[in-house]
């Protein structure tokens, strides 16, 4: 049967081009925010007075403003991961499998090794490396590792595999391992966090990695729904019926406090800290009911900003460009103005030179400043770090042909 090709219209070929274009910047959005976001937990670590006094999301103790200035940068790395899965299967497009898996092995590899190097120096200012922090960039580099394997199977078990470990390994929460040994560090690093000590070092094992790897991993195969040619009206359809089927299995789940997270909500002494129990759900390691609180929406928030474009939202655009830039340059510029806010509270500067983390430090007992405070410094260091964000997004689009190693920042 002979058919006749209709020519597309010049405005058909627009909006399929601004519609290629604005997924892809809806993803920056996103990531920029929960970048931004990130920062303000960070602040809080450094600054905040109440930081070295409770956990900010300890009802017994904590406010509603301190309660969800911790909340909201619960967001921040689930969706920094799963991103990074669809991040990871585009790229995949344009390349062979076998040089996304090599990709993937070798930009994990430098991640774990920037940890375990650039990234706790940030944290601790102390060239020894006495204290070794493994927090999100480890287990990105763990989760990226294990995706250079998994980018060979079929996808429908990478799925299947990926739900599993965010599904299931709750189960796991009553196994424990004692001790100091390979086999107990092991553990902490699949699902335990935990501190050891290997003779000189004290290694704190802060994110356990097997759900971020499932994060990851059901990110990656999502990642086709922003592939070359998929239909836009279905991509949102579908993102905003997971999105909202993520939040409502949530909310069902959660009610009935039989699986999904390690610590049960409980009735408060008012109905607004009886909700906040209701929303305080695990991070270390992210449980069940933690990646469904904090995906659904940001399913959601993708769908809806895929034709979002204006002066405001290009702005924050440029920090989600750059994360891996924007993470190291944030830690160092605030533990850099801690170090100064010390010595003018009448610290040493040394107090600043840490050997664990910064709230577990004597040294600094009655350092600290109010909730506003920590809001101020935030937005100044957002805004401070705008212009160097920018210019190593330019300097990055401009050589990362010639220059590869760019690819791995």
């Amino acid at each position: 049967m002979l058919t006749i090709p209709i020519a597309e219209s010049p405005s058909a070929k627009l909006s399929a081009a601004a519609a290629k274009a604005n997924r892809f910047q809806s993803i920056d959005l996103l990531r920029g925010i929960v970048m931004i976001i990130m920062a303000l937990d960070h602040v809080r670590d450094y600054f905040h007075r109440d930081a070295f006094l409770y956990n900010p999301t300890d009802l017994s103790q904590t406010t509603v403003a301190v309660f969800f200035t911790r909340f909201v940068t619960h967001y921040c790395a689930p969706v920094f991961m799963f991103l990074a899965g669809i991040s990871a299967f585009l790229y995949g497009k344009r390349k062979s499998r076998r040089e996304l898996s090599f990709f993937l092995f070798t930009r994990g590899l430098w991640l774990v090794i920037a940890e375990i190097s650039i990234i706790t120096l940030a944290w601790t200012f102390n060239p020894t490396w006495h204290f070794i922090f493994l927090q999100i960039i480890f287990d990105f580099g763990i989760s990226m590792i294990t995706l250079s394997v998994l980018v060979y199977l079929d996808g429908r078990f990478i799925l299947f595999f990926g739900i599993l470990l965010i599904a299931c390994h709750n189960l796991l929460d009553g196994l424990h391992v004692a001790g100091n040994g390979l086999d107990a560090f092991l553990w902490a690093i699949l699902h335990e966090a935990k501190y050891f000590t290997f003779g000189y070092f004290t290694v704190r094992v802060h994110f356990p990695s097997l759900p971020w790897i499932g994060i990851m991993t059901v990110g990656y195969y999502l990642g086709r729904l922003y592939a070359p040619g998929y239909d836009a009206v279905k991509r949102k359809k579908t993102l905003i019926i997971l999105g909202i089927g993520s939040f409502t299995l949530f909310i069902l789940l959660r009610s009935f406090n039989l699986y999904g997270d390690p610590t049960p909500w409980t009735a408060q002494k008012n109905q607004v800290f009886t909700f906040l129990s209701f929303i305080n759900v695990t991070k270390y390691p992210p449980s069940l009911f933690y990646t469904l609180i904090t995906l659904g929406p940001a399913l959601i928030f993708l769908a809806l900003t895929e034709n979002l474009g204006n002066w405001f939202t290009r702005k924050v655009q440029i920090y989600g460009k750059v994360p891996m830039f924007y993470y190291i340059a944030h830690l160092y510029l605030i533990h850099a103005l801690a170090l100064i806010a010390a010595v003018i509270s009448g610290h040493r500067w040394t107090d600043m030179i840490l050997r664990n983390r910064v709230n577990a430090t004597p040294e600094l007992k009655g350092y600290g400043f109010n909730l506003l405070t920590v809001y101020i410094i935030w937005i100044a260091i957002t805004i401070l770090l705008y212009p160097l964000c920018k210019w190593f997004g330019t300097y990055k689009s401009k050589n990362l042909p010639r220059s590869r190693w760019l690819s791995y920042i």
